[in-house]
Order: structure tokens, then C-alpha cells, then sequence
């Protein structure tokens, strides 16, 4: 193995970043060394670029990139039950193991979760560092390409669906903006049994992508006809659950204002802005309730590789693109851009 590795170097104090070459890391105590197959291009890496997360402590010099998977290259000192050339997939966080949470064992539920690639070095680079307890095995069946696509893009639609907004069959379900996220939640709150499903995106190819992969129904946020439709579609009950996988103010009003009385909104996706949940009275007379949903279990990886094992679960048309590492600029702007409406473009180091 060669000394060095070429990877993506981001610096918060200009917002710039680069492909250099640095040394390959070591792993340490109950770590592995991820040889990287495919890691992903999410719209949090554009927003630490951005600067939108400005003040989330991240370190001065950071490697991003957080949905990866590869096979392991070296294994640390004290790893147990794993091998050079095991298929995995890392975590895209780490229990800090000194919070209250932690110091009882609740290691899922860590107060000071550090994120892979805000807190430490991602893996847009060739290799990376894993802590051990976190990785998921991939068999031989799914391709790592999507494979990678469950540490984030998927597992998180995972939690929210299955944790967080609690689906149950035959509710009703919103979801606003079809893009990465949104696209997958459409599957999977199919595959948990809710109907009708109706999804909410201003771009007429999206719309009609996300009947093809699960909707029901779609519809374009700024018809002023939207909540009559809404209400046909339902027979009148409106939306048991909604799901924000935008994050801006429009798309989170929205959500709340068509769900029944009782119903449930969790917010997915994050901006800068603020909303309003109007007065008190109103709002606890709803008895609506006002969810906000961030990562995964580990163990929901797992779940997530045996239904696309299985073939319960079909991601081919979620990989958009790929690009070579040197090339990761033209993915950031086919992203940002929304060039060819991507679900998920990813890197190949």
C-alpha cells in the first residue's frame, strides 16, 4: 500500500477545498481502514461548502463526504469478526462515549453524536478510517454503489419513516420535495403500507419520477387548489403524516396545514429558515404534533441491506451519476444545480 491517498481537503475558514494528497490513515484501537468503493454527494457536504453549518464545531481542515462503502483494508489492533476484503458500509456518526447517555450504555441515543465528515475525516477520499462497531457487512448480492446510498439517503428516510413519524398501514401520507431524500421516503412509507401516498415537488419531471417509483398522487405545492385535492384524495381525512424533506418555511407550513387533526409533520430538511406554528391556542387545539428527524440507527443499515438483498427494496434508479474523485466539482454542480433532477450522485476515488 502506498504511503499517501488522494482525497477532498475542506477549509472552513475560507469555504474552499481541494483534491490533495495526504497520508494514508492508520486505524487505531477497534478501527478499521475502508478501502473507498463509492461515497455519496449530499446536500449537507453543499451546506458546510456553503456555509450554512458554519457553527457546527467543525474542524479547520476536514475530509467530507459521509455515505460510503468499500471493502476493509487493514483492521486496528482488538477487531473482532472482521477481515481484509469484508464489504462494508461505516456509520456516518460515532457515540463521543462520555455524555450521560453513553456513560449508561445508551450508545444510540448519544447526546454528543460526532458526524462523520462535520466532526471527523469523511470518506471523499481513497481511504477511510471506521470505528468497527459500525459497520454493516454487504453481501456479495448489492452492488456497493448502492450500497452506499444507505448510510444516508436511505437510512435516514428509514428512521424517519419507521422511528420517528411511526407510518402505520393505510395512513395518509405527504411528502414535500422528491429529490434524495424525499424519493425514498416515498418507497419505503409504500413498503410499510401507507396509502395514499401524495408527493409534493414544484418540478413537473420529479413529480412524475415519484409516481413511477411508489406516489399515488402528485402534486405541485403552489397550486392554489392543493389543499382541495388533497382533501379529495383523502376522502376528506387530509394527511396523517407529512414529511418536510425541504426544510424551508413554505414546505413546513405547508405540511402542518394539511394534516388532520392529530396528525404528525417531521422535518427532515434543514435551512436557515424560521417558521411559525401560528398561535398556541390554535396549535394545541389541533393536537397536531411537530416531529424533527436527524440520522438513523445502525442497525437500520442492516435492515436496509437485507430488503434490497432480498429485492423488497429497489434503488437502481437512485444512482444519477458518478464521477471520479477529480472530478468531484462537476458532481457538487450537478447537485447544486439540480442538472438532470439527480437523486443521488456519487464518488468514485
Amino acid at each position: 500500500m502506498a504511503a499517501t491517498m488522494r482525497a477532498q481537503r475542506f477549509r472552513k475558514a475560507t469555504g474552499e477545498w481541494a483534491i490533495e494528497d495526504v497520508p494514508i490513515p492508520e486505524p487505531g484501537p477497534g478501527e478499521v481502514l475502508v478501502r473507498v468503493a463509492f461515497c455519496g454527494i449530499c446536500h449537507s457536504d453543499l451546506s458546510l461548502i456553503d456555509g450554512v453549518f458554519a457553527g457546527l464545531g467543525v474542524p479547520d481542515v476536514i475530509t467530507q463526504g459521509h455515505e460510503a462503502a468499500g471493502t476493509i483494508a487493514a483492521v486496528g489492533p482488538g477487531v473482532m469478526g472482521w477481515a481484509e476484503g469484508d464489504r462494508v458500509i461505516p456509520a456516518a456518526g460515532r457515540a463521543d462515549g462520555t455524555c450521560a447517555n453513553c456513560r449508561r450504555g445508551d450508545f444510540a441515543h448519544c447526546i454528543g453524536i460526532q458526524l462523520m465528515a462535520f466532526a471527523y475525516d469523511g470518506a471523499w477520499a481513497q481511504y477511510t478510517v471506521a470505528n468497527a462497531l459500525g459497520l454493516t457487512r454487504v453481501p456479495d448480492s448489492v452492488p456497493l454503489e448502492q450500497a452506499a446510498l444507505l448510510a444516508d439517503a436511505v437510512a435516514t428516510p428509514f428512521g424517519a419513516v419507521v422511528h420517528t413519524g411511526q407510518v402505520r398501514i393505510g395512513e395518509a401520507v405527504g411528502v414535500w420535495g422528491v429529490g434524495g431524500v424525499g424519493t425514498h421516503v416515498v418507497q419505503l412509507a409504500r413498503l410499510v403500507g401507507a396509502h395514499p401516498i401524495i408527493a409534493f415537488d414544484i418540478d413537473a419531471d420529479v413529480r412524475g419520477r415519484a409516481l413511477e417509483l411508489g406516489a399515488d398522487l402528485v402534486l405541485d405545492p403552489r397550486d392554489p387548489d392543493v389543499a382541495q385535492r388533497v382533501a379529495a384524495a383523502t376522502t376528506g381525512h387530509l394527511l396523517d403524516v407529512a414529511f418536510d424533506a425541504v426544510g424551508l418555511k413554505a414546505t413546513f407550513e405547508q405540511g402542518i396545514e394539511l394534516l388532520t387533526p392529530g396528525g404528525r409533520l417531521v422535518g427532515v430538511g434543514m435551512s436557515g429558515q424560521e417558521v411559525s406554528l401560528g398561535t398556541t391556542t390554535a396549535f394545541n387545539l389541533s393536537r397536531k404534533q411537530v416531529l424533527g428527524h436527524l440520522g438513523y440507527q445502525n442497525t437500520d443499515i442492516a435492515t436496509l441491506v437485507d430488503l434490497v438483498a432480498a429485492g423488497r427494496l429497489d434503488l437502481s434508479r437512485s444512482v444519477s451519476g458518478v464521477v471520479s474523485l477529480e472530478d468531484l466539482g462537476e458532481g457538487i454542480r450537478r447537485l447544486r444545480e439540480r442538472d438532470g433532477n439527480p437523486i443521488r450522485i456519487l464518488v468514485q476515488p
